[in-house]
């Protein structure tokens, strides 16, 4: 295969769970950077050893949604601070070129563009950007359902000249089948074209363009979209796919929103079945590949050992 695949790392917050790591709703993957740190080290670690090029700060979950509004006044930027430092410490700790990947979250919850508050998210995000700045080599605002959450996040940035990478959730509640046959085109969570909305992120200067944070079927209808949209208004940005590994729910069910309570994971998309699926998200263009929920370090390094990682340029 390619060697000029990024391999990123894989989902923290199950890693956490699966090692004995605290982890609880409301404050998911933030509880262990609260009351027990080294198990985050312990995760870091783990997907450096398994081959990862890029890891990700821990603070996906520093936000008042999770940990609740007096505690992100009073600890946010010390926590912010600490994923930072742990995921530098790691990435330094590493016998090769590692870079570390500063988390932007949804601030108002995953998979939810119709909680986003344009006037509020930019006091949580200030906070997040200036405690992790000191540690991170690019901005990851991951998870994004809605081009506007990324336009707020790239206002926060100001004038950091640190690439940021644009990671959009595609929406896996209606029929995948249809997307994949081409009957529909892929769209984010707030319903906005998977073309349009890659476009819009390349004029905002993204160093690369990714999807996570959804089923692993609906991501090569994502690359190809994006692909086709980039090269119709001669955009060329780096493409990539992250996806989760849940049960996917019926049609008539929603997905679990933040909060709302631990999706179950597939038994089908072990090492090697996740890896054929990435391997079809490589044929279709991406050149990035890691796992969000439930791919672990044991996934990571079979990706690894397939793509034979160079070291990353943003």
């Amino acid at each position: 295969m390619s060697s000029k695949v990024t391999i990123l790392d894989g989902g923290m917050g199950r890693e956490l769970l699966r090692n004995g790591a605290p982890f609880r709703q409301p404050e998911w993957s933030a509880l262990s950077l609260i009351e027990a740190p080294e198990f985050v080290k312990m995760a870091h670690d783990a997907f450096v050893a398994a081959g990862a090029e890029v890891i990700t700060t821990n603070s996906y979950a520093l936000v008042p949604f999770h940990i609740g509004d007096q505690r992100f006044a009073t600890h946010g930027f010390a926590l912010g601070d600490l994923s930072g430092r742990l995921a530098r410490a790691a990435a330094q700790k590493a016998q090769r070129y590692v870079r570390v990947a500063g988390s932007l979250p949804p601030v108002f919850g995953s998979y939810r563009p119709d909680l986003f508050d344009a006037d509020k998210a930019p006091a949580i995000l200030d906070i997040l950007v200036k405690a992790l700045a000191p540690h991170v080599d690019f901005w990851l605002a991951e998870t994004q359902s809605s081009v506007q959450e990324v336009e707020t996040i790239r206002t926060i940035l100001g004038s950091d000249t640190r690439p940021l990478w644009v990671s959009f959730t595609l929406d896996d509640t209606k029929s995948v089948a249809d997307v994949i046959a081409g009957r529909s085109v892929p769209t984010l969570r707030s319903g906005e074209a998977v073309a349009h909305a890659a476009v819009k992120a390349a004029r905002l200067g993204a160093g690369a363009l990714l999807f996570n944070c959804s089923q692993a079927e609906i991501m090569e209808a994502g690359v190809k979209s994006a692909n086709q949209a980039l090269k119709a208004d001669n955009l060329d940005i780096p493409i990539g796919v992250y996806a989760n590994a849940f049960v996917p729910k019926p049609e008539t069910e929603e997905s679990l929103a933040a909060n709302d309570g631990l999706s179950g994971l597939r038994d089908d998309l072990n090492p090697s079945g996740y890896l054929q699926f990435a391997q079809r998200w490589v044929s279709a263009g991406a050149t990035i590949i890691g796992g969000c929920c439930g791919i672990g370090p044991e996934h990571i390094a079979e990706l690894k050992d397939t793509f034979d990682p160079q070291p990353a340029a943003a």
